[in-house]
């Protein structure tokens, strides 16, 4: 709230940082590395053995989610459609989706791999549902237009594989080395600590972009405050639906409740630093865009936290009830 208010309220003082290129991007390759740096995947063999869980959570998250909140963008207009739709587009969180899989009793691995392919494909994946999704508000070619009009979906592909997947393939690598992997293990809290610094930062340049914004635009022209009420009801919407639809059907499809856990978590959350990233790089024209990916952001963490909590008291109440036999399909979670 402090960064938010800071942004809006010295935008004209600090006008000329979301210009600054190498700043901009500095601070995403940094932060997308420092995220990637401590992550160990660790055993991944059961995931990979039954890949339907993490496959059906990828379909979620870059096919059903896109969807979704493209339907819903159409009750809203301006620079919050598009900011849903660029929202959805981006990529699985880093760690929370695997954490809050974990709180939950699921199965995290799947979670994780859901994390590694929707970030590695990004680059390719995301482009193309933006081009759908807000080609008709923003013009989007295919290949460099001469004329400097529109946005290049070549460029967009390429800066989103340097700014985005090779950090986080070096942030792999780097744990190659033992001593590197051992030493970012070790100060996994520290590291995130900084990242998390870094995305405030990112949210720093997309206020001051808002708050320019909103002191050229006519009184009548400006957004209310049930217009940002609204903004956030449809967000949460196209969450939480996309979270009891991916719980739904995994159970239709009598997956183990772990797997159906982890379909719910990671199918429903994005990660928050490459939709600034894009927003700030590509869509400077509609900086009130990066409003729906923070509200995206802060209600994905409140909600999950409730809905981990309900799978977990469900599987307390499951447990503490002695002689009941456990379904194949929904066996009690490892509350260990």
């Amino acid at each position: 709230m402090v960064v938010v208010s800071v942004g809006f309220a010295f935008s004209e003082p600090l006008r000329e940082l979301p210009n600054m290129a190498v700043l901009r991007n500095g601070i995403v390759v940094t932060v997308l590395f420092l995220m990637a740096f401590p992550l160990a995947f660790g055993d991944l063999h059961n995931a990979v053995r039954r890949p339907a869980p993490a496959l059906l959570a990828t379909g979620m998250n870059f096919g059903v989610l896109p969807l979704i909140a493209w339907a819903i963008s159409l009750l809203a207009a301006g620079d919050f459609a598009i900011g849903i739709n660029l929202m959805a587009a981006i990529p699985c969180t880093l760690a929370s989706a695997a954490v809050w899989t974990r709180r939950a009793g699921g199965n995290d691995s799947a979670a994780l791999v859901v994390t590694i392919v929707t970030n590695s494909l990004c680059f390719l994946v995301t482009p193309f549902w933006l081009l759908w999704t807000t080609g008709s508000e923003i013009t989007i070619t295919i290949w460099p237009d001469p004329a400097g009009k529109g946005l290049s979906l070549a460029d967009m592909v390429s800066k989103l594989f340097v700014l985005v997947v090779l950090p986080m393939a070096l942030g792999q690598l780097a744990r190659l080395v033992p001593k590197a992997g051992d030493w970012a293990t070790r100060h996994k809290f520290s590291l995130s600590i900084v990242a998390q610094i870094g995305i405030l930062a990112m949210v720093l340049l997309g206020c001051i972009s808002c708050g320019l914004k909103l002191r050229s635009l006519p009184t009548d022209q400006m957004p209310t405050l049930f217009s940002f009420a609204a903004m956030i009801v449809l967000v949460l919407t196209v969450h939480f639906s996309t979270l009891l639809l991916g719980a739904g059907i995994a159970r239709r499809l009598s997956f183990r409740r772990p797997d159906e856990i982890a379909v719910a978590f990671a199918g429903s959350q994005k990660t928050l630093m490459i939709g600034l990233a894009i927003a700030t790089e590509f869509y400077t024209a509609n900086p009130l865009a990066i409003l729906p990916m923070v509200a995206y952001h802060v209600g994905q963490l409140f909600v999950d936290t409730a809905v981990a909590d309900r799978y977990l008291r469900a599987s307390h109440k499951a447990n503490s009830q002695p002689g009941e036999k456990t379904s194949e399909n929904h066996p009690p979670a490892n509350l260990s």
